[in-house]
């Protein structure tokens, strides 16, 4: 007996009329579907008129179920894997059972479709031949700050899902850390009635929700432009970077002004340092 088919199958992110025909044709003609939230995926199907029975695949249950579903797919089932929104796997559960899937010589077949971290890209304005997905951010401000001090100086454009619990206190360490000045978009309940698609620096974006509640609602999606999309890529320093390196001298040691200008601005550290010692020599 040959094996079935995974079918990896991407699902609307809020507007259901962005489902695709063949992800249709495919859930109602598998023989199950493993979906992160049964209840929430079984209005989905309802609406397109889908009765394929419905199990529930979450991180949860992952260690227990996909031994599971592996095993109905050696016995020639064919199944489609959904999560509760958008392409599975993106920050959702699955790792697991495809990762055995093609262990055990299984085939695995994307049904591509919506993916909000593309959306959001899509329409950033922001450069987008190399971004790096960073998925949600860590909970605790402590280890959110340190895991964005590790990205200051990345040079892609990075693209993070946040939540509504936190979508405020992540944009303030995002400004303490990257800066304010950092371009950046908010993109909020894409394809939504209430859809927020924002580009503006750190600053503004952070000013827009912590002063707007219904800003905080839903689900997010923040691009952040990279070091070298957003710096002269040239042995040049602007003049407020330097100008604001005068300011921090007349207050702080050289190596402690050129590490809060290098934040602020982006340039590398040894390049400002440079420029500190000579302004200094200079008085």
């Amino acid at each position: 007996m040959s094996s079935g088919t995974l079918f990896i199958v991407a699902t609307p992110i809020g507007n259901r009329a962005d489902i695709t025909e063949r992800a249709k044709d495919i859930l109602a003609e598998v023989d199950l579907i493993a979906a992160e939230d049964t209840r929430h995926s079984r209005s989905l199907l309802q609406y397109y008129h889908i009765q394929t029975p419905l199990v529930a695949y979450h991180d949860h249950n992952e260690a227990l179920k996909a031994p599971v579903l592996i095993e109905q797919l050696q016995q020639g089932q064919n199944i489609a894997l959904i999560s509760d929104a958008g392409t599975p796997l993106v920050s959702d559960p699955g790792y697991r059972l495809v990762k055995e899937a093609h262990e055990k010589g299984i085939r695995v077949s994307p049904v591509p479709g919506v993916c909000a971290a593309i959306a959001a890209l899509s329409v950033s304005g922001i450069a987008t031949d190399r971004y790096r997905f960073e998925g949600f951010t860590p909970a605790r401000s402590a280890a959110r700050r340190a895991h964005f001090e590790t990205l200051v100086k990345e040079q892609a454009t990075l693209v993070f899902y946040e939540s509504c619990h936190r979508i405020t206190a992540s944009l303030l360490d995002m400004v303490d850390v990257f800066g304010g000045h950092r371009e950046a978009l908010l993109a909020r309940e894409m394809t939504k009635s209430f859809e927020t698609v924002r580009k503006a620096s750190l600053n503004q974006l952070l000013e827009l929700v912590s002063g707007d509640l219904n800003q905080q609602k839903g689900e997010f999606v923040i691009i952040v432009q990279g070091v070298v999309a957003e710096v002269v890529q040239s042995d040049l320093i602007e003049v407020d970077t330097e100008r604001l390196m005068q300011v921090l001298l007349e207050v702080l040691p050289v190596r402690q002004a050129s590490e809060i200008s290098s934040k602020i601005s982006g340039i590398k550290k040894n390049k400002l340092y440079k420029l500190a010692l000579k302004l200094k020599s200079s008085d």
